[in-house]
C-alpha cells in the first residue's frame, strides 16, 4: 500500500491551507481523517456505533457524522480534528443534510419513522416530525423552504414546509404533501433553483419527478397557479434497482446508477424525460459529476473499478481499478483528485483526474473497516 505521497506537480497551496477527507467506518466505529495536502492518513477518531452518513457545514469548519446504531450525531471540529460534541437523535439514523446557512441539520431516523431537526449552533434537537415508514434520507432544498424525505419502507416521499429560524418548534416542519408509488424510495436530489425533486425508486426501475411548491406570490406562481402546490410530474423508466442520483452542478441533467442492470440512465430535468440508458460497469452504486458539468464518475461495486463517462461525448472513456467494492465518492477541493471509499478492502483509492496520461490511480490510503461515506473539507488556518 502506498501512503505519504506528495502532490508533485499538483497546484500549489498557500501557507496555512488544510484539506482533509473524513471517512466513516461503519464496522470499526471510527472516522478516518486523511490529509489531502500530504496524501497520508492523519489520525483516527472514535465516534458512535456504525457511523454512516456525513455532512459538511458550509459556513463553519465542522463535520457531522450519523451514528446509526447509537442514535446520535457526532460533531467533529475540522480544525482541531477532534470530536467536539455528541447530539442524541432517534433510532437508526442514517443520513444528514445541512442547510446553506449552516444553522440547521436534518436527520431521517429510519427506526423511529421520523425526522429530527438539529440546531447546529446550540447543538441540540429542536423539532421532530413523523414521516412514512423507514425514512432513509432527508434532503433540504437550496432555498431552505422544502425538506424532501424518502421513505423506503412505505415506498413513498414526504415533502415538508420548513419554518423560519425563529419559528416555534411545532412550526419548524409542516407536512405539505406525500407521494406514494415509489417502491424502495432511497436517494433524492433537488434542483439548484429548488423547483423540483427527483427520487430513486430502488425497489423497481423508476425515478419519480416532483414539482416543489413555489414561493407564494412569486412571479412563477402568478404565471402558473399549479406551481403553488407540490405535485408529481412523472414516473420515469430507468434501469433495474436505481440506487443513486448524480446531478450536474448546473442542474440540467441527472444520472441514475442502476445497480441491478449495470447501467446509468440520463434524465433531462427540463423535460422530465429519460434521454437514454447506457452500460457502465458491474453493479454501479454511486456517481459524481465534475464542476464543469463534463464528466461523470461512477463506482462499480461489483467490478472493483471507477468508470469515467464523458457527458459531452456520451460515451465511456476510461475504467480505473480500485480496491474491493468501491462505493462512496468525493472530489478534492480542486478536483484534481477523486476519492473512492472501498467498502470491502477498507481503504480509499486516490485517483488523479488530470494529467498527461489522463485519469490514473495515484495511491491508496488506509481507512477503517466497512467505510460507508467520504466527505472533504478545506480551509485556511490564520497565521
Amino acid at each position: 500500500m502506498i501512503s505519504g505521497c506528495r502532490r508533485n506537480s499538483f497546484p500549489d497551496v498557500p501557507a496555512g491551507y488544510r484539506e482533509y477527507a473524513f471517512v466513516s467506518n461503519g464496522a470499526s466505529n471510527t472516522v478516518s481523517v486523511l490529509d489531502l495536502v500530504n496524501l497520508r492518513q492523519d489520525r483516527t477518531l472514535r465516534v458512535g456505533d456504525n457511523p454512516s452518513g456525513m455532512a459538511v457545514n458550509p459556513q463553519r469548519n465542522e463535520i457531522y457524522v450519523v451514528n446509526t446504531k447509537s442514535g446520535t450525531v457526532s460533531v467533529l471540529d475540522a480544525e482541531g480534528i477532534r470530536v467536539a460534541a455528541t447530539i442524541p437523535v432517534h433510532r437508526d439514523p442514517y443520513f444528514i443534510s445541512v442547510d446553506g446557512a449552516g444553522r440547521r441539520a436534518y436527520v431521517a431516523n429510519s427506526g423511529s419513522n421520523n425526522v429530527s431537526v438539529i440546531d447546529l449552533e446550540r447543538r441540540r434537537e429542536i423539532a421532530i416530525a413523523g414521516t412514512g415508514e423507514q425514512p432513509g434520507l432527508a434532503r433540504i432544498a437550496p432555498d431552505g423552504r422544502s425538506l424532501v424525505v424518502t421513505n423506503r419502507g412505505s415506498g413513498s416521499v414526504s415533502v415538508f414546509a420548513v419554518g423560519a429560524y425563529d419559528a416555534a418548534p411545532q412550526q419548524i416542519l409542516r407536512l405539505r404533501a406525500a407521494f406514494p408509488g415509489c417502491p424502495g424510495a432511497t436517494d433524492a436530489v433537488i434542483l439548484p433553483d429548488s423547483s423540483k425533486a427527483f427520487v430513486a425508486c430502488s425497489g423497481g426501475h423508476q425515478a419519480m419527478a416532483i414539482s416543489l411548491a413555489a414561493v407564494p406570490d412569486s412571479w412563477a406562481a402568478k404565471q402558473d397557479p399549479s406551481l403553488m402546490t407540490d405535485h408529481m410530474l412523472a414516473l420515469l423508466d430507468v434501469g433495474a434497482a436505481p440506487v443513486h442520483l448524480a446531478m450536474k452542478p448546473d442542474g440540467g441533467e441527472i444520472f441514475v446508477s442502476n445497480f441491478g442492470s449495470d447501467s446509468i440512465s440520463e434524465i433531462s430535468t427540463w423535460t422530465n424525460e429519460v434521454g437514454g440508458t447506457y452500460m457502465i460497469g458491474t453493479k454501479p452504486v454511486r456517481g459524481i459529476v465534475s464542476r464543469d458539468n463534463s464528466a461523470l464518475w461512477v463506482t462499480n461495486f461489483g467490478a472493483d473499478s471507477v468508470s469515467l463517462y464523458s457527458i459531452d461525448d456520451g460515451r465511456l472513456v476510461n475504467s480505473i481499478h480500485t480496491g474491493s467494492a468501491p462505493d462512496a465518492l468525493a472530489f478534492s477541493a480542486d478536483e484534481h483528485l477523486l476519492l473512492a471509499a472501498d467498502a470491502h478492502s477498507g481503504d480509499v483509492a486516490v485517483i488523479r483526474t488530470q494529467g498527461r496520461l489522463g485519469a490514473t490511480l495515484f495511491t491508496m490510503l488506509p481507512a477503517g473497516s466497512g467505510p460507508n461515506d467520504i466527505i472533504v473539507k478545506s480551509f485556511l488556518i490564520k497565521q
